[in-house]
């Protein structure tokens, strides 16, 4: 994770430290995230953590040298099969090789906002079943007051 968010095209402007992320990882386990691995060659190649109850896909990272393997897509049907009424996500807009992989499993632009906790942009995209089908959908809303991927 901290290897992926570091990528200068990911855009995060500020990493945490290792010991931060950790505390932030056993907070965000305690609070219902659902975390998915992926494993290439003996080692962690990826991880999505998801809060379905949220209908909400909180992080999708890759080991920068697994990417461009389908991973990512393989990690996003998982989301869907865990969250098939829909659900949404946030990314910066410089973060275009994840957005390719987003447009590419279906997903749409919904909205821009702004990150709660470090104040710069984001897009939120979102998976829309009906849409995903090839009919006519209403976007999913992100969420009232305040983003809450953490």
């Amino acid at each position: 994770w901290h290897a992926s968010a570091g990528l200068p095209e990911v855009g995060v402007p500020r990493l945490p430290d290792i010991g931060a992320l950790r505390a932030r990882v056993d907070a965000e386990l305690a609070a219902g995230w659902e975390v998915t691995l992926a494993e290439r060659d003996g080692t962690i190649a990826g991880f999505l953590a998801i809060r379905p109850a949220e209908a909400l896909l909180c992080e999708l990272f890759l080991r920068p040298d697994r990417r461009g393997q389908g991973i990512g897509a393989r990690l996003l049907a998982h989301a869907k099969a865990r969250m098939p009424g829909g659900f949404r996500l946030f990314t910066r807009p410089v973060n275009r090789p994840a957005i390719r992989v987003y447009e590419a499993a279906g997903l749409r632009y919904l909205a821009d906002d702004i990150h709660p906790r470090v104040g710069d942009r984001i897009l939120w995209y979102g998976w829309i079943p009906e849409a995903d089908a090839g009919t006519q959908a209403t976007p999913a809303s992100r969420p009232a007051g305040r983003n809450t991927k953490r």
